[in-house]
């Protein structure tokens, strides 16, 4: 099997083997047709969503079969078209590490000047250090960063970089997944890949962020409030959407002012 997937990695460009993997669960979402789920990012109804697992966590009907938007996608995207200007006014919008349902929706949002970069090149339009981030003070309207500040070596150097170049009045929208735990856990000695899927969940986070994150995103001219939006959804749509169980779906709406 490692010889058949080492074959195919030198076969195929790691571009190719992402697309190809999209294809494949949109193969799946052919089957799953029904009116139980509705993703509002694609707009499209199944019987059920895909399952989702780490090796230690597994959800249910986590994944859109046909954009792959996730729980906290949904959510997201129910709080930006209920709660903000960003899809109806013109606006400059940065997006790290974009999740794919939502590049699609900003792309074709005739209003905005759009903005997705990542690290790594084949998962986005830029190539882009969130620590160091290529734009001047005070350029962006929005920021939406998800899911990505918990794989960051230097956490306080990329959320610095993501607010300065947040324009007075912006809004960053963020999210991460939030631990019960009182303080944020990172261990610098977990190195290896085996280490960190022991105890972070993930072979590639490097900290697990807990109920204090919210004054880790705190700087002098940044307003913070933690929001569980799928608390506002109405029950009947937030059950179609399957908006997770809050863990990884808390936005942080950060002002500047």
């Amino acid at each position: 099997m490692n010889a058949i997937k080492t074959f195919y990695k030198k076969l195929f460009s790691e571009k190719i083997r992402i697309n190809n993997r999209k294809n494949l669960k949109k193969l799946n979402g052919l089957f799953l047709k029904g009116n139980n789920f509705y993703c509002n990012c694609c707009e499209q109804s199944f019987s059920k969503f895909l399952d989702k697992s780490n090796g230690i966590d597994n959800r249910e009907n986590a994944e859109c079969p046909n954009c792959g938007s996730l729980e906290r996608t949904r959510v997201l995207l129910e709080f930006i078209k209920n709660e903000t200007d960003l899809l109806v006014k013109p606006n400059k919008l940065l997006h790290i590490a974009p999740e794919d349902a939502l590049k699609t929706i900003f792309h074709q949002t005739d209003n905005l000047r759009y903005v997705n970069a990542d690290i790594n090149i084949n998962l986005a339009d830029e190539e882009m250090d969130i620590t160091s981030i290529n734009y001047p003070d005070n350029t962006f309207d929005y920021v939406i960063c998800c899911h990505v500040l918990g794989h960051i070596a230097d956490e306080k150097k990329a959320i610095d970089e993501l607010f300065r170049v947040l324009k007075k009045g912006g809004k960053a929208l963020i999210q991460t997944p939030i631990h019960p735990i009182n303080n944020t856990f990172e261990n610098s000695e977990f190195k290896t890949e085996e280490e960190r899927l022991k105890n972070y969940g993930e072979k590639d986070l490097l900290r697990l962020h807990g109920q204090d994150f919210q004054e880790r995103l705190k700087r002098e001219n940044m307003l913070i409030k933690k929001i569980d939006y799928r608390n506002k959804i109405d029950h009947n749509l937030a059950k179609k959407l399957s908006v997770g169980n809050g863990y990884r779906e808390l936005i942080f709406l950060c002002q500047k002012v």
